[in-house]
């Protein structure tokens, strides 16, 4: 976890909540965010596993995009909120349908990666010309300033991060939050929608870090605890903290921004090739272009992998060495997995020591402890492709 003085760090809204929990508050991101409660981490992550876990994730940056001016035309007006931001990541963001959520990543001009984040086109009428965006906590001003440029003029970028933003995961995530919102069930994963509830409307996306089904909500401050509180009235449902949604995330083979994926890891160096989309490879006009193109035909000095390792665990910055010692890589992630009951890592090798089943090493604390290539994700996804019925 990050550390910052205390007298620096913001609260989220839900702050009286999580300490009225026995929320273990710990600094992350310029934020006090709760790291366990009193189950512990690893009665958390299983709790989410067979359950419902309530995370608080309003350290997040949800935003929304909007064109200055409007034709009025919604095609035409979304093509043109597309030209915005297209310019800066690697998706095909006009492409999108209505509803419709995309992971795509913030790429700098040598090919690396500013940020990992989703853009999603609203599916109401009248939201025409608009985007739907949420960044990554550590990078959010720097992601905003450069959305915010390259929108200048054109559209304007309303932040939305003074708001509570909860992720509800879990495999009774579904019937838990059809209590209160009927119609989010209906959602497909990666799509989205604004809901009337009480007082207000949430914007729920079927999505999440956890591997899990589950859904991320948009709630403003004024209904927050409410909506807390009701969540958590249900017996499916427990908070759950950073601890846990880290083992989670590391299970679901997930990569963490500033860890996994930095402003020298490319999307294809991060396995995140489907992060590309093919417009935007056959026109070749996204940041970093050339390089990223070239890894695609196969020039590439290192690949993300996930390790299986004997012994303690090994955490980020351990050595990776092949069978003679010499050092390869390093781990850029690492625990131990409450699901499988083993460590677990995630780092970057040369393509050579990549193939699943290969024998290496790392150096956890001095000691060489054997580690062997394995597919990601170490535990299998779990979400819903498809609307419920």
């Amino acid at each position: 976890m990050a550390s910052a003085p205390d007298a620096d760090l913001k609260t989220v809204v839900l702050n009286d909540r999580h300490l009225a929990a026995g929320g273990r508050m710990v600094p992350f991101s310029g934020y006090s965010l709760p790291v366990q409660y009193p189950t512990g981490i690893i009665a958390e992550h299983k709790w989410t596993r067979e359950h419902a876990g309530l995370f608080d994730v309003s350290h997040m940056g949800p935003s929304f995009l909007v064109l200055d001016r409007k034709s009025g035309d919604g095609e035409a007006d979304h093509a043109a909120i597309a030209a915005v931001v297209e310019p800066l990541c690697c998706g095909d963001i006009k492409g999108l349908k209505p509803g419709q959520v995309r992971y795509t990543l913030l790429l700098n001009e040598a090919g690396g990666t500013h940020d990992d984040l989703m853009i999603a086109r609203p599916a109401a009428e009248g939201w025409g010309g608009a985007l739907y965006i949420v960044v990554n906590a550590g990078t959010k001003e720097a992601d905003f300033q450069r959305i915010a440029s390259a929108a200048a003029g054109r559209a304007t970028l309303n932040r939305s991060d003074h708001c509570a933003l909860l992720a509800l995961q879990g495999p009774e995530a579904a019937e838990v939050i059809r209590t209160l919102v009927p119609g989010a069930p209906e959602l497909g994963f990666m799509h989205y929608g604004s809901f009337a509830w009480r007082e207000t409307h949430l914007v729920i996306s079927r999505s999440g870090y956890t591997g899990e089904d589950g859904f991320e909500i948009l709630v403003d401050p004024e209904h927050a605890e409410a909506l807390w509180d009701l969540l958590l009235a249900d017996p499916r449902v427990r908070p759950i903290g950073l601890g846990a949604r880290d083992s989670l995330r590391l299970e679901a083979g997930l990569p963490l921004y500033g860890h996994d994926l930095d402003e020298t890891i490319s999307p294809v160096e991060a396995g995140l090739n489907f992060a590309i989309s093919r417009r935007r490879r056959e026109r070749a006009d996204f940041p970093g272009a050339t390089r990223i193109l070239a890894e695609l035909g196969g020039v590439l000095g290192r690949v993300r992998v996930g390790l299986e390792v004997e012994g303690a665990p090994a955490r980020e910055g351990a050595e990776i060495v092949d069978a003679a010692g010499t050092s390869i890589g390093q781990v850029t992630s690492g625990g131990f997995s409450p699901s499988l009951g083993r460590a677990i890592a995630i780092g970057f090798v040369p393509p050579d020591f990549a193939a699943p089943g290969t024998r290496l090493s790392v150096l956890v604390r001095g000691r060489t402890q054997a580690a062997t290539v394995v597919p990601t994700p170490f535990v299998p996804h779990r979400y819903v492709r498809k609307a419920s019925s």
